[in-house]
């Protein structure tokens, strides 16, 4: 009897426990305009395509026939590229834009989060600015999208980029909480109104290399956007519908030059996924970088961004 009570006090105060957990993180969605007010300063704008209101930048010269465009990560935005941007639209056409289910972009209105939608979204948002061809850059699900277009839509691709890219089927070494617990059905339903920032924090410096470059600003950005209204279920859908699937068999079709960007302490994404890029794309070339993460274009911009314009200067003529 005793043993029983004792373990009945255990039950209610791990109950307890979690329930005030639960309360005291708590974190309700926020509306667009209250996120813009933070994250969408100039040249931040909004354009209605796709049947969405995306948020992107156009910078550099506009009369720039190629620009490049950036193709942020899962849970990321368009923020991600500051650092490239700042170095390349002096001389270039930068154009960079939130992801459906991402950053101030949100949701799609169909709940369509397939790697062909996707690219569909990318040559919508070409056609919109009148782009006819483009340098696609891209990391992790941004280097899937970026390749995919290059696939379904090769036309419209001069030159690519691929950072930490996916697409390929793998196992990470080690995958962010707030990854395990969106892609969980029943922890994502109990966390459906809750966020830590806390959580968030840790999951960011999971695919750094050094995680103590990650500020307390990087972290507002993450927390902030991820609050988006729509953005937290948007994500679990995501991870159903966006898996590597047949349209890795077509890696090889492309025929761009392509730099293929890498971090050899990506915990998420193994390396030996750069080396198989490197074999199936046959005009590419491979820069790895031995002390950043996944995400080596924000951990390290100055460094990384070094390695595109010696790219892009090298295939100048092409």
């Amino acid at each position: 009897m005793r043993i029983l009570k004792i373990s009945l006090f255990i039950l209610l105060s791990v109950v307890v426990l979690f329930a005030s957990y639960l309360y005291v993180n708590q974190a309700a969605d926020k509306s667009v305009a209250e996120l813009s007010k933070r994250w969408a300063a100039e040249p931040s704008q909004f354009m209605q395509i796709a049947g969405m209101n995306i948020h992107l930048r156009d910078e550099g010269p506009k009369s720039d026939e190629e620009p490049i465009v950036l193709i942020h990560g899962t849970s990321a935005s368009l923020h991600t590229w500051d650092g490239w941007v700042d170095e390349l639209k002096t001389q270039r056409r930068v154009i960079r834009f939130d992801l459906p289910a991402f950053g101030l972009t949100g949701p799609d209105p169909k709940n369509n989060y397939t790697i062909e939608h996707y690219a569909e979204v990318v040559i919508a948002v070409l056609d919109k600015l009148k782009v006819k061809k483009s340098v696609l850059a891209g990391n992790s699900l941004g280097g899937y999208i970026a390749w995919a277009t290059a696939v379904l839509y090769p036309e419209r691709v001069s030159q690519m980029i691929l950072v930490d890219a996916s697409g390929y089927p793998f196992k990470s070494e080690s995958l962010p909480l707030a990854f395990k617990l969106s892609k969980n059905p029943i922890t994502s339903r109990l966390l459906k109104n809750v966020l830590p920032k806390s959580l968030v924090k840790k999951s960011v410096k999971n695919v750094y290399g050094n995680p103590d470059l990650v500020t307390s600003e990087l972290v507002d950005r993450y927390y902030d956007l991820t609050l988006r209204e729509g953005n937290r279920n948007a994500l679990k859908e995501r991870f159903k519908q966006t898996v590597p699937g047949d349209l890795a068999k077509k890696i090889s079709t492309i025929n761009v030059p392509t730099l293929i960007i890498w971090g050899r302490k990506d915990k998420l994404i193994p390396i030996k996924l750069a080396m198989k890029f490197k074999k199936d794309i046959i005009n590419s070339q491979l820069v790895i970088f031995d002390d950043l993460g996944h995400v080596p274009h924000e951990e390290n911009p100055q460094a990384t961004v070094a390695v595109v314009k010696q790219f892009l200067q090298d295939n100048k003529s092409q």
